[in-house]
């Protein structure tokens, strides 16, 4: 995989323009998700994650604020996609179960 550093000390770009943890296969939108979906700390993502150091959380954390928008965007479309799949699968046997028991 061909990278291209940017001016964030532990961030790669590929070939595909896709935003990476250098020395990582972590994608910067794979950590995003997670401080946006369940409101980690950059505390919590290196529980979460132990072989990220804080420095490069950190410079994830700033590279998302550099670039939100486009990665809103491509939050969005992920979540878009998702849908679509849950949509043409249909609802499974254990969410139906779970559903049932007023669970979810």
């Amino acid at each position: 995989m061909k990278l291209t550093t940017t001016q964030h000390k532990y961030i790669e770009i590929d070939e595909n323009n896709v935003p990476y943890i250098s020395g990582t296969t972590m994608k910067v939108i794979e950590l995003i998700s997670g401080h946006l979906a369940f409101g980690w700390s950059p505390e919590e993502i290196k529980f979460q994650h132990p072989y990220l150091t804080m420095s490069q959380i950190y410079s994830a954390l700033a590279y998302y604020w550099d670039h939100k928008k486009e990665l809103d965007n491509d939050l969005q479309k992920r979540s878009k996609k998702v849908e679509k799949i849950r949509q043409k699968i249909g609802e499974t046997s254990l969410s139906r179960k779970l559903r049932n028991q007023g669970l979810i």
